[in-house]
Parts: structure tokens; C-alpha cells; sequence
């Protein structure tokens, strides 16, 4: 029998690779290791400066239901979160169906030349900034949309933030749902075409279920941005630093993000006040922001155990 060579035995490989492998394994786990800390300590600072802000209010003013101005000491916490719901539901009003329905156009209706034309201009209307958006919502939307069809009072108004808001998102649920639908494979279509079913029922019986995981996701990565929209609100919510409680979307509002950069565009006057009352409207920004985190936590966790239940393996 022929002995084999020594370094066929050897099942370590070699020395120059397996040090370059381990290198490059400790920075990856370095680079999870920073996101994990960054978000310990960012959640640290926003709890530590909430517990102050708790400490020195009188808890009771957070569910008044009257206003949010907490430059003269009121901090009602019901206004920001109502108006945030009104401006959220306008927004996936708007864009679940018209994203839904883009989706479904390109995914199984279009000729392969449109969707080559029409997916990356979806994509790039996804990027649009948010500040073009909201002035486009004050421009025409308030106009044209709120005032004129729906006989709103005002142009700046929660509606047209909603408005506004809902077009942000509507590209990210069509692309994010449109990439569902395509990754289901043709063969349940085929399947379906052979049983007599028409592409509209099969659409709807087949594709859609097949593909709900994506769908979902892409409605509460909607969600969330519309949550955590700042600037069309800021600019076409009709409120900056303070608001009276409203549950009528034609009044001017603020929400949870527009609060905040109502309130942080005067830090240097709020920043040194202490004590009690008004002294605490800069700690007020750390609470809003731990609620604001709260909120999205929660949809998320809402949504992924939504998704790992509806997943479909094939």
C-alpha cells in the first residue's frame, strides 16, 4: 500500500487562510457587536432621561386630552399619539391599494419591456426625498385634494400630511410586494391555468396567499415609515410646537416625529430650564422618543410573528 503524502492527512488547511478566515470572522463579530451596543446605549440614554422627565411632571397631564405645548408645561401625550394614528391610517389608505395594485400590474400583468421600464421608476420615485413631498402637499395636495374636493377648512391640515405620507410610501409596498409575487414559483400558476382558472383568480387564490409573508412585511415597513415620517408632516401638518387635541382630520395637528422637530429646532431655549413644568420640555424629547421606539418595536414584532406564521417554503 502506498503511504499517503503527510499534508493530505492534514485536514486544517492552510495557515495563511485559516488566520485570514478568523480575522475576518472577529470583524464580523465586532461589526454585531457595535449595532447591539449602539442600540443598548441609545435605548440607555432615552430611558435614563425619560424616568427624569416622569419624575418631575405630574402624570396625570400626559392624558389630559386637551394640548401638547410643553414649552408652557403641558405634555398631552394623547394628542401627539391620535394625531400620529390619523395621518398613519390616511397614509395606508392611500398606499395599500395603489401600491398593492402597482405590485399586481407588475407582477403579472405587464409585458416584460414595461416592467423594465416601470419597475426602476418606482424604485426612484421610492427615493424621492421627503421634504420634496411635503411640498408637494402643501402646494397642490392642500389645495387641490383637501380644500377644494374634500372641502376642507385649511390647506395645512393632518389630512394632507396623510395625503402627502401615503405617496412616500406607496413605492415601497409596490416594490417590496411586486418582488413577493415574482418569487413565487411559475409552477403554481401553471398549476392553477391547467385546473381552468382565469389569471385574475388565479392572481387572488394563488399568488397572493403564496406570496402574504412579502406582503405583509412590505405593509408594515409601510407602516413604520409612515410612523416615523418627520419633514411632509412638519411641513404640512398646520402645527409646530404645539397642538389641541383633535380627532378631526381636517384641523391642524402634530405627531410623535413632528413634535419632536418642532421641539428640538429650539433646544438651546428649552435646554437649560429644570425643575418642574416647562423646565422639563428638552427630557421630553427623550421620552417621545422612547415612546416613538416602543411603537415601532411593537409593530415589528407584530408583524414578524405575523409573517413567520404565514410563511410558505417551497
Amino acid at each position: 500500500m502506498t503511504a499517503l503524502d503527510p499534508s493530505l492527512l492534514s485536514l486544517e488547511g492552510d495557515g495563511r487562510r485559516v488566520r485570514r478566515e478568523r480575522r475576518i470572522r472577529i470583524g464580523f463579530w465586532v461589526a454585531g457587536m457595535s449595532t447591539l451596543a449602539i442600540s443598548i446605549a441609545i435605548v440607555a440614554s432615552l430611558t435614563a432621561n425619560s424616568v427624569t422627565f416622569l419624575s418631575n411632571i405630574d402624570l396625570s397631564t400626559l392624558l389630559t386630552f386637551d394640548k401638547w405645548a410643553p414649552r408652557i408645561g403641558k405634555f398631552d401625550i394623547a394628542t401627539l399619539f391620535v394625531g400620529s394614528l390619523i395621518v398613519s391610517a390616511i397614509a395606508m389608505v392611500i398606499a395599500v391599494p395603489l401600491g398593492l395594485g402597482a405590485a399586481v400590474y407588475l407582477a403579472e400583468y405587464a409585458k416584460p419591456r414595461v416592467r423594465r421600464v416601470l419597475k426602476p421608476i418606482l424604485e426612484v420615485l421610492a427615493g424621492i426625498p421627503s421634504i420634496v413631498l411635503g411640498f408637494f402637499a402643501i402646494a397642490w395636495i392642500g389645495p387641490n385634494i383637501v380644500v377644494d374636493l374634500l372641502h376642507g377648512p385649511s390647506d395645512f391640515s393632518l389630512a394632507t400630511a396623510g395625503l402627502g405620507v401615503g405617496i412616500l410610501v406607496t413605492p415601497l409596498v409596490a416594490s417590496v410586494s411586486e418582488d413577493a409575487m415574482r418569487a413565487v414559483p411559475y409552477a403554481l400558476r401553471e398549476a392553477s391555468y391547467g385546473l381552468g382558472a382565469r389569471r385574475i383568480t388565479t392572481v387572488v387564490r394563488v399568488v397572493v396567499p403564496a406570496a402574504i409573508s412579502g406582503i405583509v412585511a412590505s405593509l408594515i415597513l409601510a407602516a413604520s415609515r409612515a410612523i416615523g415620517e418627520t419633514m411632509v408632516i412638519a411641513l404640512a401638518g398646520g402645527a409646530f410646537g404645539e397642538a389641541h387635541f383633535t380627532t378631526n382630520p381636517s384641523d391642524p395637528g402634530l405627531t410623535f416625529t413632528s413634535a419632536l422637530a418642532s421641539l428640538a429646532a429650539g433646544t438651546d431655549q428649552v435646554a437649560g430650564g429644570g425643575g418642574t413644568g416647562a423646565g422639563q420640555a428638552f427630557n421630553s424629547l427623550f421620552f417621545l422618543g422612547l415612546v416613538l421606539f416602543a411603537l415601532t418595536l411593537l409593530l415589528n414584532m407584530v408583524g414578524n410573528f405575523f409573517v413567520r406564521r404565514v410563511r410558505e417554503a417551497y
